[in-house]
């Protein structure tokens, strides 16, 4: 079959995910700052950038509750953004997985008149109609990572690349059996009725194919310890033989390293998920199997305010030739090894 490469295919969603790379700076007109500068107080910022203090502003923000680490981490990184302004107060809404709950957290928003809503939901079909509402009332909704079923209930959709997930992870995984096109390859999925599962097996096998290696075999946990342990251990004791692993979560895969351990298997290596700090611990050492992960930000959140905070004081990303916030913006996903974890480390989540 003639297909086009994946480099081709991923041009555009490399673009979008080095814009969202460089927001701080796409939020700042002082290109000669360091990193942390720029994302600094307003007090400190330089005077006519868009960090400088404007109008008092007040967002709400919804997730999903934070039971388990990348999840705590998007609700941590939006907290740390939102005090870095003098201008912005942040409504924290207590994380819920009730659908309902979360509906009302969102009416109230509406209800208070905030200014912007940052919206993780925890179902992005069932938070749609309510998304709408506020949009309806004027009051621009970011959505983060899980998307409504209608563009119109959000202004800004701002996303993790879950195809581009597994291109990575299928990608290193070729660059290390490319002289080996008999290797068995395995994959630990997370949960397979979602959407972003779906996704990311699909870049996997995508990726695969193209240099000839082939998903050999597969189980799927949940995103959990327990569910990654337990698929884990079901892979090792069907399969004697496997050459590399991409296990999509690294909170799951703490569970799957636990598997591996007492099942006395170590003749593969893996490549991990989401990026955790334990995981790039484990690939700092060099010891284990983990030799790698593939990063899916838990920075959204903290995007989705600064996001938030630039169309209520309508205010445009600096460094682009548009005059408006674009309508979406999605985040690459790099793959983190031994050569350049300590770039990544210091804003990654514990497990």
């Amino acid at each position: 079959m003639n297909r086009t490469p994946l480099r081709t295919r991923l041009g555009v969603g490399a673009v979008a995910g080095l814009s969202c790379l460089a927001l701080t700076a796409c939020a700042s007109n002082d290109t000669g700052s360091s990193s942390e500068e720029k994302g600094s107080s307003s007090a400190n910022a330089a005077s006519g950038s868009n960090d400088e203090s404007g109008d008092k502003l007040v967002i709400g923000f919804s997730a999903p509750a934070a039971d388990h680490g990348w999840m705590a981490s998007i609700t941590e990184s939006t907290r740390k953004a939102a005090e870095k302004y003098d201008d912005v107060e942040l409504r924290v809404a207590e994380g819920t997985n009730e659908v309902n709950l979360q509906i009302s957290q969102v009416e109230t928003f509406i209800n208070d008149k905030v200014d912007a809503i940052v919206l993780l939901p925890f179902d992005g079909d069932a938070l749609t109609r309510v998304a709408l509402q506020a949009m309806e009332a004027g009051i621009p909704v970011i959505n983060v990572d899980r998307e409504f079923n209608d563009p119109n209930a959000a202004r800004v959709t701002v996303l993790g690349d879950n195809y581009g997930m597994g291109v990575s992870a299928g990608q290193y995984i070729c660059s290390q059996l490319e002289d080996e096109p008999d290797s068995v390859v395995a994959e630990i999925a997370g949960i397979d009725s979602l959407p972003l599962t779906q996704d990311r097996s699909k870049g996997f096998k995508d990726a695969l194919d193209e240099c000839g290696l082939d998903v050999d075999a597969r189980v799927a946990a949940d995103f959990t310890v327990e569910g990654g342990e337990e698929s884990t251990r079901n892979l090792l004791q069907a399969q004697p033989k496997i050459d590399a692993i991409w296990n999509h979560d690294d909170d799951q895969g703490v569970g799957v390293l636990a598997a591996m351990k007492s099942e006395d298997r170590d003749e593969f290596f893996m490549v991990g998920g989401a990026g955790s700090a334990n995981a790039m611990r484990e690939i700092q050492s060099g010891d284990g199997v983990l030799k790698a992960t593939v990063v899916y930000p838990s920075t959204q959140g903290a995007d989705g305010v600064k996001l938030a905070r630039l169309l209520a004081q309508e205010k445009a990303m600096s460094d682009l030739v548009e005059v408006e916030v674009p309508r979406e913006v999605q985040l690459y996903a790099p793959v983190v090894t031994e050569e350049n974890v300590d770039k990544y480390i210091d804003t990654a989540f514990e497990s």
